[in-house]
């Protein structure tokens, strides 16, 4: 049996792989998953948040989607196997996600 993960143990902070900017934990109760600089992302998920996936390699953002109740996400490729993810922005907090940057994506 595999061992119960807490989101406070999974929400940390961390380096990105791809621009290598120090990444700070999400502060508002959800999993910190890209990067707020460059929105790149690691391929950690089969499930949203389920941190499962043994892939590991980096997800680039590819655009953006809109989904109700959820608003703005950001869509992850990643650029091993191909799966693709959408990713809730963060707004608010410690480190929000570079405007220019997600506006510069398109809309899928």
């Amino acid at each position: 049996m595999s061992p119960v993960r807490s989101r406070r143990v999974e929400n940390t902070g961390f380096a990105c792989v791809h621009c290598g900017s120090a990444v700070p934990a999400n502060s508002d109760g959800h999993y910190r998953n890209h990067c707020p600089v460059c929105l790149w992302s690691l391929h950690v998920d089969d499930l949203p948040g389920d941190r499962a996936s043994t892939c590991r390699a980096p997800m680039e953002p590819i655009g953006l989607v809109e989904k109700s109740g959820k608003g703005w996400q950001v869509v992850h490729r990643c650029t091993a196997c191909g799966h693709r993810q959408p990713n809730r922005l963060v707004r608010e907090g410690d480190g929000p996600d570079d405007l220019d940057v997600v506006l510069s994506l398109p809309w899928l």
